[in-house]
């Protein structure tokens, strides 16, 4: 009889590009949406839950890649008795499942919908350094409102919630763009909103998206007949003419031109011993001397330059000049409540890489600095985005809705409080109760009910009791900060010894023989006292 083949065992590794998260990351994330539903909780909005699976149909094709549009998702066939049932599909993000919810529940909803969602979503890309395929989104959307004054208050929360969390006003900007101005410029360069055009315009899209990583000309090269990078790999470019790459370059290049712009301004002024603002006589500069109640600021001042820049270039194009002034309107909005040009402001390189946004589109950017791999110094980079997308429901529906949000990416905001040191868990390890004979059992599940109904976090040791050493390296490994020991001596005597292992720690690092006598990190306390002492060592470590 031949001999039975031994099944290998499976390998204990996470698929790639996924991880686990363990207990300080979990609280520390679970703190952070707290704080964030709490803020979309007082501009009006109302939490909803979806499932983590949609129809393929449902969540459409949004996803950057054109070429591939459903590689980005992970999806399967549902069997159904009788014939082959729909594509199913991990939600790839939280928007794109709102545009069913509304469409489905449109007639129970109050208009506009304000809604805000926090979850998983997953997208089936190349992993990389931090880049997962599963990560934390939390999302705020109004749905059934075509004013700017909706953008402008998702762009208001977006900078009221990262302070919230902790990032304070100078580590962040807001900047918003509009999709409108981009497919003016489209316009303007032969680049129709149509059938023809749509995969030139595709690529066009996602080449100025990655400005910041391939520069002036990496874009350009896109533009062209394509580019290669430094592995080899070739990217088709959109193949347009140099007429055609001439006017899209010089919306590319706004920021650089903006500058010299300002830089040629200031110097004129200076030559006229003159106010700069003075010099701004377009009808915008007024408009925000108007609204500050003064002349305005340096970051002010760009957004009145970046204006006027706008409007020149999509010149000739309504859907464009239509889009500079829904940007002109949202800035008025947003100074009226306060809101500063450098917390939010007008910046033509945001473009945002899914396809369904089409008016103002938005990113938070966190403008610190922090070490990269190598040990050089470079910004953070963006933590949210988001934008309008007044078709995404009318898939559904036939009928044009309106609908702006964002989505905050929460582990990377994470990462850049762990960077600057502003990340505090308010879960605390438990104390550990330890277990000196086996058989009083129930004298220590006393003694953890009585911490725990005092709303101190606590456990007993539940391995093998018999050897005491290995308890404590149990609770060292927990970061427990206090051990309970009850012998039968302690049993006898109506007292307890409570090791404070914080201190301890610290004794075992740096004391001397006078402190540590000083110092004890051992005590012996009532038993009846258990509790508002093991609370008093645990206030000592704040």
């Amino acid at each position: 009889m031949a001999k039975e083949k031994k099944q290998p065992r499976p390998k204990a590794e996470n698929p790639k590009g996924f991880r686990d998260y363990f207990g300080a990351e979990v609280s520390e994330r679970a703190a952070m949406l707290e704080t964030i539903a709490r803020v979309y909780h007082l501009y009006g909005f109302d939490a909803l839950e979806s499932p983590a699976v949609e129809t393929l149909e449902a969540l459409g094709k949004y996803l950057p890649d054109v070429d591939r549009p459903h590689a980005g998702v992970f999806a399967w066939a549902e069997d159904e008795e009788g014939g082959k049932g729909d594509w199913l599909a991990l939600r790839y993000d939280l928007t794109a499942p709102l545009a069913r919810v509304y469409a489905q529940h449109r007639q129970e909803l109050p208009t506009p919908y304000r809604r805000y969602a926090m979850g998983p979503v997953w997208r089936n890309e190349k992993p990389g350094p931090g880049r997962y395929r599963q990560f934390y989104q939390c999302d705020a959307d109004t749905v059934g409102a075509a004013s700017v004054a909706a953008d402008a208050e998702i762009c208001a929360m977006l900078a009221d919630t990262l302070e919230a969390v902790g990032i304070p006003r100078g580590d962040y900007v807001v900047r918003v763009n509009n999709r409108k101005v981009l497919n003016g410029v489209l316009e303007v360069a032969g680049l129709h909103d149509d059938e023809e055009h749509s995969h030139a315009r595709g690529i066009v899209l996602r080449a100025i998206d990655k400005l910041d990583r391939l520069g002036v000309n990496g874009v350009r090269d896109l533009l062209g007949a394509g580019r290669k990078d430094e592995s080899g790999d070739f990217t088709e470019g959109a193949k347009l003419s140099n007429a055609q790459i001439a006017v899209i370059m010089r919306f590319v290049g706004a920021s650089t031109a903006i500058d010299q712009r300002l830089r040629d301004q200031a110097q004129t002024a200076a030559n006229r011993d003159s106010d700069m603002t003075a010099d701004l006589s377009n009808a915008y500069a007024s408009g925000f001397t108007e609204l500050f109640g003064r002349s305005p600021g340096a970051a002010a001042l760009r957004n009145v330059a970046t204006l006027n820049y706008l409007s020149e270039i999509v010149e000739g194009s309504s859907v464009g000049v239509e889009g500079v002034a829904e940007l002109k309107k949202m800035a008025e909005l947003l100074a009226a409540q306060g809101y500063e040009p450098n917390q939010i402001t007008i910046d033509p390189s945001v473009v945002r890489g899914l396809g369904y946004y089409t008016g103002p589109v938005f990113e938070a950017e966190l403008t610190f600095e922090i070490l990269d791999e190598k040990g050089r110094p470079r910004q953070f980079g963006s933590v949210a985005g988001g934008g309008r997308y007044d078709d995404l429901v009318k898939r559904f529906t036939g009928q044009p809705v309106p609908a702006t949000g964002v989505s905050i990416g929460v582990d990377r905001l994470l990462a850049a409080l762990r960077e600057k040191g502003r990340v505090h868990s308010k879960t605390h390890a438990p104390v550990v109760v330890t277990v000196m004979d086996r058989d009083r059992m129930a004298d220590y599940q006393a003694m953890v009910a009585e911490l725990r109904q005092a709303g101190i976090r606590a456990e007993v040791y539940l391995g093998n009791p018999k050897n005491f050493g290995n308890q404590m390296k149990y609770a060292d490994r927990r970061g427990a900060p206090v051990a309970v020991i009850e012998g039968e001596d302690e049993k006898a005597r109506g007292v307890v010894q409570l090791k404070d292992l914080i201190l301890g720690a610290q004794i075992a690092e740096s004391a001397t023989l006078k402190e540590w006598k000083e110092r004890p990190s051992q005590v012996e306390v009532p038993r009846v006292e258990l509790a508002h002492r093991v609370r008093e060592i645990l206030d000592a470590h704040g």
